[in-house]
């Protein structure tokens, strides 16, 4: 799983629109509104859903006549704690500096 989600990550278009859906959660984008917020054409971007959805980075659900697009934050969850599964040898103080940086949402 994670050597797919870091391929599908490693392509500059397809993190954009990772990042893109991360910004916009819980509710999704449509494809449209994804096209047009990235200035890309749709063609090009339904073949980078798909590698998208294949590494399990985000998830389409229909809704009438678009597809919501959203991003699985628990999918991204898990790939990072696997990069971090050993971290500075288990020792917490030494992984304080890292794990602080991946604080969401920092208080000002």
């Amino acid at each position: 799983m994670a050597i797919e989600s870091l391929a599908a990550l490693a392509q500059a278009t397809r993190l954009d629109v990772f990042r893109l859906l991360v910004k916009h959660e819980p509710v999704g984008l449509s494809a449209g509104d994804i096209a047009h917020r990235l200035g890309a054409p749709h063609n090009t971007l339904s073949a980078h859903f798909a590698v998208l959805s294949r590494a399990g980075l985000i998830r389409g659900e229909r809704q009438s006549r678009s597809i919501i697009y959203r991003a699985d934050l628990g999918a991204i969850q898990r790939l990072v704690a696997f990069l971090v599964e050993d971290c500075c040898g288990a020792r917490a103080e030494s992984c304080a500096p890292l794990l602080a940086d991946l604080v969401c949402c920092p208080k000002e």
